[in-house]
């Protein structure tokens, strides 16, 4: 039997699988050798100086390709690329008024990293624009290998997690919720290879436990932002591709066999609770690797089964339609019983909907790291929000430079907590950036939503068949009828729009957890986001982005080989930059682990390389004092309030060296300004208490010593 059908999609598996294993290696290797945040005063890690310049590199590369293969006019991608240009200066600039510049320059290597991971998508949509399903299935196997390596630390934990104390999953990202994160977003890929076309029964199977590991690691990181992006993620899916029916099995089998491993897991102390011996968290582990194996090869087995079945039936389209406008209407019920849920509850609607906000802004909401959280609304986030709304509110323009937040927020807080972030990128820039920033990342924003809705509106590279074109007919090898509105068996057009779909939930689910976190600063998670983002805003319309390129040799394009040389000067002079930072810090770790032969030599070095850190000054400081230099001494000191005037440690490091020399009364400015800056740090107000101690004691000697003499003279 036969009926009208599109042709099916080639999928180009073998020319795509190498690519795809490669882009996927990649982004585990960066997730795994860079860290998150800054604390520039001490160290810079190498790791991430060295990825940050690999990145630089490429996106130069990949550029200098562009221009060198000729591929014709500016292009789609051009505005939000110019804008996130903008973002990176405007970041950079913030150094000349940073309240901590040596971090501000940390910031602005990193977003000129980002910056250059956003064009190298750009420019290899404009170059290689048929191979974006390499991009959403690297993406999504990278996050799956996190999520998978993740689980192993639980199961292998003497050898993968020895030193974890904590029962929340943080391996292999070292922070739970970036872990979550990057499980997050793994499943918009899943559900697209789930639905793919022409894929093979036993290949699209594997998609279900890919899904199970995500959806595990997403509820033992006890991340709740991440939970929230889950659910946004699939319910956005679901609205937005056909096969609906496909995606809830999906989910289906996932959410079924994460259950499973879940509360296992959550039912095991030895796994998931604080502080475990090493000895039971082992034992506890290899069962529940067991656990783990067995419900992934039945969900495999599962999926497989549900995939063969589904080539030898088929739904009729009216059948399939009104199954799937029950599910949205299923979907769209959820909102309604939730609300009639509180409603029937003790405290009523407005009842919970206030005690919901009063707990959802509480500042000292003492919730811990046990699985309770997951159900508490309660976090530390309000508190952290409302120092950086502070911060910002009172730098309102220009704010205090990138990653300033952490130094600035102390003088408007009497908390004794430490955060170096404001856990919330939205807030973070107004509080490092004012006004400026935002606008800026705002416009970065419109421009980028503009080109990514073009591109899924339009949804392939080839133009649609205009009705004049006759369709093709096919009939399946088994004899079965064929439903042309299946996503198995769809066109290429709504097979690529489903992948370019994929890579919008990947930003959406980063661009969420970054709003309400602050996993803008891991790479391991960022930079498969910005590939992502870059793809869609460079893919633009229908033949926009496959025009062929226009070969013209160098020697007749003067304009190419000076912008190519021009690109080239640009990337060593920032290269360089971004090296003097690590450079400064390695020459700093020397001189304190005993390493240096040329101490002075190397803080001197150290101080050249890095003048915006305070660590140098410290420790020429140290060296000058200990050589019996004490005016040299404190003129280092006296050089560090003047790098950072509004940094309470440079004040008082040099209140505690007056103090220490005997000068109580040269000590107290600096110590009471250290003090005003920063009254959460304990050991500021010892030390000032110390130096008023020092000062009356000083007084009423003198005062004695005075009443001596008068009496003597009286005598």
């Amino acid at each position: 039997m036969t009926t009208t059908t599109h042709q099916r999609p080639r999928l180009r598996l073998a020319s795509d699988l190498p690519a795809t294993v490669g882009l996927a290696a990649l982004l585990v290797a960066l997730a795994c050798v860079t860290t998150g945040g800054f604390d520039a005063s001490l160290t810079v890690s190498g790791a991430d100086t060295w990825s940050e310049i690999v990145l630089l590199v490429v996106g130069a590369i990949a550029a200098g390709a562009v221009l060198v293969v000729g591929v014709p006019g500016l292009g789609p991608g051009t505005l939000p690329a110019m804008l996130f240009g903008v973002v990176t200066a405007i970041t950079a600039l913030s150094i000349l008024w940073s309240v901590q510049p040596d971090d501000s320059w940390q910031a602005a290597n990193l977003t000129l990293a980002y910056l250059a991971a956003f064009t190298t998508a750009i420019a290899l949509v404009r170059l290689t624009p048929r191979r974006w399903a390499v991009v959403v299935a690297g993406i999504g196997l990278a996050m799956v290998a996190l999520s998978a390596y993740g689980l192993l630390s639980k199961v292998f934990p003497a050898t993968l997690a020895a030193g974890e104390s904590q029962g929340r999953l943080q391996v292999p990202l070292d922070y739970w919720n970036a872990t979550g994160a990057a499980a997050a977003m793994g499943l918009p890929a899943c559900l697209w290879f789930w639905q793919r076309g022409g894929t093979a029964a036993w290949a699209r199977a594997l998609a279900v436990p890919a899904g199970i590991v995500l959806l595990t690691v997403t509820v033992l990181s006890y991340s709740r932002t991440t939970l929230i992006v889950v659910v946004v993620v699939a319910a956005a899916w679901l609205v937005l591709v056909r096969g609906r029916l496909w995606a809830v099995a999906l989910i289906a089998l996932t959410g079924a066999g994460a259950a499973v491993l879940c509360a296992w897991a959550l039912a095991r102390p030895a796994l998931t609770g604080d502080n475990q011996a090493l000895s039971a968290r082992t034992s506890a582990g290899h069962g529940f690797g067991v656990i783990c194996l067995v419900v992934l090869l039945l969900a495999t087995a599962a999926g497989w089964a549900l995939v063969t079945a589904e080539r030898r039936r088929t739904l009729r389209p009216g059948q399939r339609r009104a199954i799937e406008r029950v599910l949205l209407a299923g979907l769209a019920l959820l909102p309604v019983l939730a609300v009639a849920a509180l409603a029937m509850s003790s405290r009523g609607l407005t009842g919970q909907i206030s005690h919901a906000f009063s707990t959802l802004t509480n500042t000292n909401p003492g919730v811990d790291n046990g699985a309770n959280r997951v159900t508490s609304l309660g976090s530390s986030r309000p508190l952290y929000w409302s120092e950086g709304i502070t911060v910002g509110e009172h730098a309102l323009l220009k704010g205090v430079g990138a990653l300033g937040y952490a130094i600035a927020r102390t003088r408007y807080t009497t908390q004794p907590e430490v955060t170096g972030h404001a856990h919330s990128y939205v807030i973070q820039t107004f509080a490092d950036l004012g006004l400026i920033g935002l606008a800026a990342n705002l416009a970065l924003l419109i421009a980028w939503g503009r080109s990514a809705a073009a591109a899924i509106a339009t949804g392939t590279l080839r133009p649609a068949r205009t009705p004049a074109q006759p369709e093709r007919t096919t009939s399946d090898p088994a004899g079965a009828r064929v439903d042309p509105a299946r996503p198995p068996a769809g066109p290429p057009r709504e097979d690529e729009r489903a992948g370019l779909v994929a890579l919008l939930l990947v930003v959406v689910a980063f661009g969420l957890s970054s709003t309400l976190d602050w996993t803008w600063y891991f790479p391991g998670v960022a930079v498969p986001a910005l590939l992502a983002a870059g793809w869609l805003a460079g893919r633009g319309r229908p033949g926009e982005a496959a025009q062929r390129p226009q070969w013209v040799p160098l020697g007749r394009r003067p304009g190419t080989s000076a912008m190519l040389t021009a690109l080239a000067a640009l990337v060593l002079i920032a290269g360089w930059l971004m090296w003097q930072p690590l450079r400064a810090s390695e020459a700093v770790s020397a001189v304190l682990n005993g390493q240096s032969t040329q101490p002075f030599a190397d803080a001197r070095t150290a101080r050249a390389a890095d003048p915006l850190a305070l660590q140098p000054l410290f420790l020429l400081a140290s060296l000058e004092r200990d050589a019996h230099h004490l005016t040299a001494a404190r003129a280092q000191l006296v050089t560090a309030t003047q790098v950072q005037p509004e940094n309470a440690n440079s004040w008082l490091q040099l209140g505690s060296f007056d103090l220490t020399e005997g000068h109580a009364r040269r000590a107290l400015p600096s110590l009471r300004r250290a003090y005003e800056l920063d009254p959460t740090v304990p050991v500021t107000g010892e030390v000032l208490a110390q130096a008023e101690a020092a000062i009356r004691t000083a007084a009423t000697t003198a005062h004695a010593h005075h009443r001596r003499r008068h009496r003597r003279t009286a005598h």
